[in-house]
């Protein structure tokens, strides 16, 4: 029997159960993770970019844990020697409507407590000679990059070390109240904490949670420019828009000095189509396409312009359209290649129609369940563990005494 039992290892329920064990040091915790190795989906295909914190509004999860994320990722990283690059933001207007959007993430910026510095057209001419924009430029001196692999490696590592149990190719098949059924046999805790990613919502109808929601796919792909021959020497991104959870086409700097533009955020038709027919599954198939289908039907938050706008970025020099509005002069022949795709979790409320731009989490005194933890979950994924357990954990705990 276990007191903790977490399905999934990625970052958040990696960095759930480090927390867990360094607060209750003789509690018994195990990790359960289907891959033969950790950081195989999300957590390891993400853009490793340790956000800041200004593009969310002041009462959300995601301000409440940006800012001081991307300080305990860095902090870990240094104890861990894992190199992080201090590349920093540059977000850039290409006409006055973007500029008031600059000026609405100044102001989230401000009441998040996140430091950005306004830029004029000479400014930042001095400092990024091939970057462009319209009057003026923000420039967040906060945002760094990592290898996303490597970090949830090290958190792997991190908890074996505190004594925490992580078992590889262990699936979830099933439950029985709090007996976890997998392939490697069944496993007993006090309490399950469902950190799925992809499946996280499959996983808590069989708790009975999830009832308004449904996770919808996008995948995620960028083009690289390998020996970054454009000489990129920051992060640039658009103005975004604001209503939808996606950031825009943007150049990205990786901690190997290698240049992206993307991503993409095309709707995928079942939850790891990451390449051709590989993870085919016709339920899956067949549950996304009736949801995409209904989003393309009613139009919900611009779907179909969406959708179509995505499918379009499959076209390289499209892509690279996109991302030449925010530069001049950059060399673009280097990138050439796509890189690794990720899949983006995305929950969709069945009701509403809506992608839900904030984390959502449910749960009773048996279980707990992470059911929409997007970007910026990498950058979070330290607070925001620690915040799970005190608000579904330690709260719950003190109102049964």
């Amino acid at each position: 029997m276990y007191d903790y039992l977490i399905i999934g290892a990625g970052i958040i329920g990696l960095n759930i159960a480090k927390n867990l064990k360094e607060r209750f040091p003789d509690s018994k915790i195990i990790v359960l993770e289907k891959e033969k190795e950790v950081a195989m989906h999300s957590s390891g295909r993400n853009s490793g970019v340790l956000h800041a914190g200004f593009y969310y509004s002041a009462d959300s999860l995601k301000a409440k844990f940006t800012k001081d994320g991307n300080k305990a990722l860095k902090e870990f990283c240094k104890q861990r020697n894992l190199t992080v690059n201090s590349c920093k933001k540059v977000v850039v207007a290409i006409d006055d409507k973007e500029v008031e959007g600059l000026e609405e993430l100044k102001r989230r910026g401000d009441a998040n407590g996140v430091e950005l510095h306004w830029l004029n057209e000479k400014d930042l001419e001095e400092l990024y000679p091939n970057i462009k924009t319209y009057k003026k430029a923000l420039l967040c001196p906060s945002t760094a990059t990592v290898n996303p692999k490597e970090v949830t490696k090290e958190f792997a590592k991190a908890i074996e070390e505190l004594g925490v149990e992580l078992i590889l190719d262990c699936k979830y098949l099933g439950s029985k109240g709090n007996v976890i059924h997998t392939n490697q046999g069944d496993y007993n805790s006090v309490k399950v904490i469902n950190c799925g990613g992809l499946y996280a919502d499959n996983i808590a109808r069989d708790f009975g949670f999830s009832k308004d929601y449904v996770i919808i796919p996008f995948k995620g792909i960028y083009l690289k420019d390998k020996n970054n021959i454009s000489n990129l020497t920051t992060n640039v991104y658009p103005v975004p828009n604001l209503d939808n959870p996606f950031l825009g086409v943007h150049y990205t700097l990786t901690v190997d000095n290698e240049s992206k533009i993307g991503p993409t955020a095309i709707p995928a038709f079942w939850r790891e189509n990451y390449n051709g027919f590989d993870n085919f599954s016709l339920k899956e198939f067949l549950q996304i396409s009736y949801y995409e289908l209904k989003l393309f039907i009613s139009n919900a938050f611009g779907f179909r312009s969406l959708a179509y706008s995505e499918v379009k970025k499959y076209n390289l020099n499209y892509l690279k359209s996109l991302a030449k509005k925010l530069t001049k002069n950059m060399d673009h022949k280097g990138y050439d290649s796509w890189s690794t795709p990720g899949i983006r979790a995305q929950l969709l409320n069945k009701e509403t129609l809506e992608l839900v731009q904030d984390f959502v989490v449910e749960s009773d005194d048996n279980s707990i369940h992470i059911l929409n933890a997007v970007s910026p979950a990498f950058t979070c994924s330290i607070p925001f563990a620690s915040w799970v357990i005190e608000e579904h954990i330690l709260k719950s705990t003190s109102k049964n005494i």
